[in-house]
């Protein structure tokens, strides 16, 4: 299975840290964010993985190179400096993802989730499988509810969306081409019934200001 990871986001809330680096390339408990990802995704079997990038994202080619020091291979997909959202920037690199079904990942967000209990996770008849978690304290509200194995727009309890997914490339074929966000295609295929997902409690982390960031390498060295 292949997978892509999403790291053209500018991180405006992590300035002045993103001023002179992109995002995922901060450190936590002494190695950057996005190969934390990249050794989970070789761990779960995963053996080729495409990365967007666009603020300073030659920065992260020159770090991570071709992606032999991870046992992957590793390929690019370049967007400029501003980025093409999501569903857009997914789009883009349609054609380095293949035919097949593969997982994406939110480059700014820290996991302990088994990446490889998603390979068999996507139904025949669904175009795409989320992972949802607990709401945390910056969004108490959630985004989708979960019933009976499927994503639903709405619902008694809401949880947040972790940025982990399978898709199957179709998902994106009615994207139009430039910068779309990712949210208005999946509520569309939630009314279609066309989403399964299911709830993850175990750590996860969005690494979204200093003080996160802070936190998350705390508890990363506490660990080691």
């Amino acid at each position: 299975m292949r997978a892509m990871i999403l790291a053209a986001g500018r991180g405006e809330r992590m300035r002045p840290l993103t001023d002179h680096l992109p995002k995922p390339l901060l450190q936590v408990g002494g190695r950057p964010l996005i190969e934390h990802h990249l050794l989970a995704l070789s761990h779960a079997g995963v053996q080729s993985v495409v990365i967007n990038h666009a603020w300073l994202g030659e920065k992260i080619e020159a770090r991570l190179g071709d992606g032999r020091q991870f046992g992957l291979d590793i390929v690019y997909s370049p967007e400029g400096e501003t980025g093409l959202e999501t569903a857009g920037g997914i789009r883009l690199a349609l054609p380095l993802l293949g035919d097949a079904p593969f997982l994406v990942v939110n480059g700014d967000v820290l996991t302990d989730f088994p990446f490889g209990r998603l390979l068999q996770a996507l139904a025949p008849d669904k175009m795409a499988h989320l992972v949802l978690v607990p709401n945390p304290p910056q969004h108490p509200h959630g985004d989708f509810a979960l019933q009976q194995g499927d994503a639903c727009v709405e619902g008694p309890v809401k949880y947040t969306f972790s940025g982990i997914a399978l898709y199957r490339p179709e998902f994106f074929h009615d994207v139009p081409p430039g910068a779309q966000k990712l949210a208005p295609f999946l509520r569309a295929a939630m009314l279609r019934g066309d989403v399964s997902a299911e709830l993850y409690q175990g750590y996860w982390a969005d690494i979204g200001t200093p003080q996160r960031l802070a936190d998350a390498d705390i508890l990363f060295r506490s660990k080691s």
